[in-house]
């Protein structure tokens, strides 16, 4: 019988075994302890650092704790009104008010009309949709009114809930379209809060997601304890690697110069681990004294998890990308002058005013992220290492072209 592949480099799959993470699952647990709510989570970090992973692991801490886990995906459509946000709340939670029965003659419902005698009432989404369209005011109002609602039917025991949206960089206000859900979100979070109601946020997304919170409301930066999920330390990042081979069902031991390679090459990002991992692993199964192939192995990680992102650029953003990754400083921040004054060997260089607007273009690309300190970092984990590729690919295949001036 052929051996599974215990490595996962799935989006949002959970690997073989969770390295790592022990600081930020104590920080959730301090934040499960509040009475009164001070502190929301935003989870944040680059893709493939394993965000999707740690906040399912949450979900039965918080179980645990006594805590209701409601939430989803937050895609774009929720963005495109206030509304529409209303309705992905209210349909997160009717997942659990559903099972909630109350007597319309005990305690009038919001929007419904009184009986002469009692009638039993479920709080599905058919219900609380009815009663947030009878709240009169604005969709903050509404939301507001609706969860206050559900809040006064609440067991003691059961009456503390978790909003977890993941994808939450998606949420956006729309100035132009007189739309503000994201602005809506967090009034109606901190004004139930301030009404001691324990319901609590978990925001999960990128890195723009924090700045992009305080731009719709400054007191945001009051409202959430922000952690941000760095790549694997080395004793993590080799746990990683090892733990999923201890089983006897597999013979597998790799040796300490493979580990290193792998820790090295992954950078330590989960995703990059469990992508090379089952790929030595194919390889291994079939032949325990094989070398690893690693610059095959990178080639078909470009191709995977690269390519598509860089196929995007246009040729002048490609060159703005080399650049950027010529600098020392190219994997923490870097700021528009470090750019413009690495530019200047070119034949073309940079301004500061084209550099921004090519920055920001990038951004909405999701290969940049500008932080709260006005600096800019890659969104992408290892793209600095991607893109030296690239360049040595092309000075190989175009060695008449200048250095810097490939694309």
């Amino acid at each position: 019988m052929a051996l599974s592949n215990p490595y996962r480099p799935g989006a949002g799959h959970r690997p073989p075994y969770l390295a790592g993470r022990e600081r930020e699952k104590a920080e959730f647990e301090r934040l499960l302890d509040q009475d009164v709510i001070l502190e929301n989570m935003v989870l944040t970090g680059l893709r493939g650092v394993g965000k999707t992973v740690l906040s399912e692991e949450f979900r039965p801490m918080a179980s645990k704790n006594g805590w209701i886990w409601a939430g989803s995906d937050l895609s774009e459509t929720v963005s495109v009104s206030e509304d529409n946000l209303a309705l992905r709340i209210l349909t997160d939670i009717s997942v659990f008010t559903s099972s909630i029965v109350v007597e319309e003659h005990q305690r009038p419902i919001v929007g419904f009309t009184s009986f002469p005698e009692k009638v039993s009432v479920k709080l599905g989404f058919d219900v609380l949709k009815q009663i947030y369209e009878n709240i009169p005011g604005l969709t903050s109002d509404k939301l507001k009114g609706v969860l206050e609602f559900v809040y006064s039917f609440l067991p003691a025991e059961r009456n503390r809930i978790i909003f977890a949206y993941d994808e939450a960089q998606n949420l956006s206000d729309n100035a132009a379209k007189d739309q503000y859900p994201l602005s809506v979100l967090l009034d109606v979070f901190q004004s139930i809060q301030r009404k001691n109601i324990p319901f609590m946020l978990v925001l999960v997304g990128l890195p723009t997601l924090f700045p992009k919170l305080v731009e719709a409301r400054t007191y945001a930066e009051r409202m959430f304890r922000v952690v941000f999920l760095d790549q694997l330390d080395a004793d993590s990042s080799k746990k990683a690697i090892v733990k999923p081979l201890e089983s006897s069902e597999y013979p597998i031991k790799p040796t300490d110069e493979s580990i290193l390679l792998i820790c090295d090459v992954s950078g330590g990002y989960p995703y990059f681990i469990q992508f090379i991992c089952r790929e030595i692993f194919d390889i291994w199964i079939q032949n325990d004294k094989a070398s690893i192939p690693i610059d095959d192995i990178v080639v078909k990680l470009d191709t995977d998890f690269f390519a598509g992102r860089w196929a995007r650029v246009s040729d002048r953003q490609r060159e703005l990308l080399c650049v950027i990754a010529k600098l020392n400083n190219s994997d923490s921040e870097f700021s528009v002058q470090d750019i413009v004054s690495e530019s200047q060997s070119l034949s073309k260089p940079f301004g500061s005013s084209h550099v921004n607007q090519m920055l920001s273009k990038l951004a909405e690309r999701g290969l940049i992220y500008k932080n709260r300190h006005g600096k800019y970092s890659f969104a992408v984990p290892l793209f600095g290492r991607f893109l030296r590729r690239q360049e040595e690919f092309m000075q190989e295949v175009y060695p008449s072209k200048p250095p810097g001036r490939l694309f």
